[in-house]
């Protein structure tokens, strides 16, 4: 990125980057991205891993953007079905809660009719009993009935990084702990900017005909440097989900419910386990590295326990969490609920063009707008003509399945040649979920490793995909692979825990760490785990 001026230079990798990068790319630009932490570090790996419509936006008549992020999982689900899969939706319907029969059945027909839903995936209304037989852990003295929906359950993390190796792909050059210290100007025009390489201490000029700012929490940092905050600024608001293993919490079926104090919460089956989530409340605390409190955590158990009273859920019952940070609109007087989840561009006196806002669903349809602005600007600089987005029919890495109808049959096979190898049918199906039509590159690496498997004391699909990590997926650190290449220390800790050392080790060995530098990846590992599964008093 150095060696000669870029197009596009997009700071921010999380899922919007991502997307920027892949769009800017496909359509002839010279693309480059930097990240200050790892790919999807921030909120793009801390999501409700839902690309969904948002029906509560009917609710504040946001029907511009139900419509368009309707029509948005179709195509994500399409492009990546490897990451990206139907989950029908359960809606109770009680007494005195936020939707009656009525609003439930009206609002779920507009939603279907909005969002474009295949006549296979439209809502279906419920009885009491029929409610109940989906869903037999639901309390049942104040239930009417349900409505049932399709939404889209996703990996938010291994979407992201799908996104970025699709991009990198097409020969966008992407770079993550890379952070951009200083912004350099010519005639009080953004030119380039100051990267220093957070990994080895080194510096690099970088320049670009065009900036964009994706940073999503830190957006408001990058305008700060650029002198160009004013006006509308970003609110942050922090969203935290509890795990509860399967065995204790053995729900049969996805729930989006009503609290006790009148807002909704999901409650969704994935891997054995459940999470629930998620909290809506204003946050100005560290942007790196929000968590869980005890408060969080007491307002997800007694939701949760409200809707479903026979669990009797306690703090001893949550193995993990995740809190992660929603980079909204500041709206003077409204509450974090309130708050639009619209996406906003700001272009500065600079030129620096920011985008802040926005939802994981509508990522493709974000970068769509700002890689349109771009070229359109382009254009008028020096006459030059570009394509229009085709993003909508990019399969992403890992996504080449023959479509979302093969998926299942491409799987199954892909599962057989994984267990051919000798690995277990858990452990095939684990990769082959994980990579989609990439799992060919992982199987490959099982075959040439099981002698350094031994040595490492890793089994061998653990190897495989650490080692796939590192060369194809930029892991650079045991976080990137035990937090967001495998989600881990979410769904699995016990897993993570178990293989968090041998793992580093074999990661010192690859990148000639010392001693105290793997301690120190070690150490920082621990200190995510320990805060996964334990909530700090206060903010």
């Amino acid at each position: 990125m150095a060696g000669a001026p870029l197009d596009l230079l997009v700071i921010g990798g999380g899922i919007t980057g991502a997307g920027i990068a892949l769009d800017a790319q496909t359509r002839g630009l010279k693309t480059g991205l930097v990240e200050m932490q790892d790919f999807g570090a921030g909120t793009s790996s801390r999501s409700t891993k839902l690309i969904h419509g948002g029906l509560r936006y009917l609710k504040q008549l946001e029907f511009k953007l139900v419509a368009e992020v309707g029509k948005e999982r179709a195509i994500v689900y399409e492009n990546a079905p490897h990451v990206t899969t139907p989950e029908w939706m359960l809606l109770p319907i009680i007494e005195g809660g936020t939707y009656g029969k009525l609003a439930t059945s009206v609002g779920l027909m507009m939603y279907d009719s909005l969002a474009g839903v295949k006549r296979s995936e439209r809502r279906i209304m419920l009885s009491k009993a029929e409610t109940l037989r989906r869903e037999p852990l639901l309390r049942e003295d104040k239930l009417k009935g349900g409505g049932y929906y399709v939404e889209y359950r996703t990996d938010d993390a291994r979407l992201t990084i799908e996104t970025m190796k699709a991009a990198a792909d097409r020969g966008a050059l992407a770079v993550n702990y890379a952070k951009v210290e200083e912004l350099l100007y010519e005639n009080g025009k953004l030119k380039g900017v100051r990267v220093v390489d957070m990994l080895s201490g080194e510096t690099y000029d970088i320049f670009a005909r065009k900036i964009v700012n994706a940073a999503g929490p830190w957006v408001d940092t990058i305008r700060e440097k650029d002198g160009s905050k004013q006006g509308k600024r970003l609110h942050l608001t922090k969203g935290v989900h509890l795990v509860i293993d399967g065995g204790r919490f053995p729900l049969k079926q996805a729930i989006y419910f009503d609290t006790p104090d009148g807002r909704m919460v999901f409650a969704i089956p994935r891997d054995g386990k459940t999470y629930v989530g998620t909290t809506d409340t204003n946050y100005s605390g560290d942007l790196v590295h929000p968590r869980m409190t005890t408060a969080d955590r007491d307002y997800i158990l007694t939701a949760a326990n409200f809707m479903f009273p026979s669990l009797k859920l306690t703090a001893a019952d949550v193995e993990s969490s995740w809190s992660g940070l929603r980079p909204l609109i500041h709206e003077d007087g409204k509450s974090p609920s309130e708050l639009s989840r619209k996406d906003e561009i700001f272009i500065a006196p600079s030129g620096l063009i920011t985008i802040a806002g926005g939802k994981l669903t509508g990522y493709r349809k974000m970068a769509e707008r700002i890689v349109n602005l771009v070229t359109g600007q382009l254009q008028e600089q020096n006459g030059a003509s570009y394509p229009g987005c085709t993003t909508d029919r990019i399969k992403l890495s890992g996504g080449d399945v023959g479509g979302s109808a093969q998926f299942k049959a491409f799987a199954e096979a892909k599962v057989r040649d994984g267990e051919a190898l000798g690995l277990t049918k858990r452990q095939a199906e684990s990769i082959v979920q994980r990579y989609g039509s990439n799992a060919d590159r992982v199987f490959q690496r099982c075959t040439l490793m099981r002698e350094e498997a031994e040595q490492t004391g890793l089994p061998l699909d653990v190897l495989a995909s650490l080692a796939y990590g590192i060369d194809e997926e930029m892991v650079a650190t045991p976080q990137d692979f035990f937090v967001r290449r495998t989600g881990a220390v979410y769904f699995d800790i016990a897993w993570a825990q178990r293989w968090k050392q041998p793992a580093t080790a074999y990661m010192a060995k690859r990148f000639g760490w010392t001693p105290e530098v793997a301690e120190e990846h070690l150490r920082r590992l621990d200190v995510l785990l320990h805060d996964a599964a334990t909530p700090a008093a206060s903010e």
